[in-house]
């Protein structure tokens, strides 16, 4: 998983609520296990008509938009079912950082696991950045995870809280494998006293 430590870049106003994750990646896009390509279908029938025509009023579409690292939303996004694809899509499609009042608990959780950083803000203090990212080009946000900081381009800064665990894993680019791997010499000095003493657990004959 990619370190997050510093990130800049253009924010995307979704000043919507209830941002379910079926409305991230519609359900005929399940069908893969990969993590690459969905970002393609990433917010698909908003992004999209029938035909597959882009629409051009949707906020992804605008040129300012087309390479947002940053989404600013309302209540409660990613709601709805607990599918991993959303964060998935969103990563794919160059999303790193979310900002909103408040999150679905799976959502959040998901978006840890896959280098995501989810920031919850008081809902003032979102509208706010939600004007700034409708600036278009100069809608640029910085993120310092490191100081738990947000920068606008007018000199503004917002503080932010976040586990300190998850902060950990950000910065260092650890999933819930890369967390195992930390701890591959313990494990490797485990199994080789396990099999010594118990080798049978490892199919050794005449014990």
């Amino acid at each position: 998983m990619e370190e997050f430590t510093t990130l800049t870049g253009v924010a995307a106003p979704l000043p919507m609520v209830n941002i379910d994750t079926d409305a991230i990646i519609p359900k005929q896009f399940l069908t893969t296990i990969k993590r690459t390509g969905l970002g393609a279908h990433l917010f698909n029938d908003l992004r999209f008509d029938e035909e597959g025509n882009e629409r051009p009023d949707f906020v992804l579409n605008k040129p300012p938009y087309r390479e947002s690292k940053v989404l600013v939303a309302f209540d409660n996004f990613g709601c709805g079912s607990s599918r991993e694809h959303a964060p998935w899509a969103l990563s794919d499609f160059g999303i790193r950082c979310i900002i909103a009042p408040n999150f679905a608990d799976i959502f959040y959780n998901n978006c840890f696991k896959n280098g995501i950083l989810p920031i919850a803000l008081p809902k003032e203090t979102v509208s706010r950045l939600m004007e700034v990212a409708e600036r278009g080009s100069n809608a640029t946000l910085s993120i310092d995870l490191e100081a738990q900081e947000i920068s606008d381009p007018d000199g503004n800064i917002v503080s932010f809280d976040i586990d300190p665990f998850r902060k950990y894993c950000l910065l260092n680019g650890l999933d819930d494998i890369g967390l195992t791997m930390e701890k591959a010499n313990s494990i490797d000095e485990f199994e080789g006293s396990q099999r010594a003493n118990q080798p049978w657990l490892y199919g050794a004959a005449g014990s």
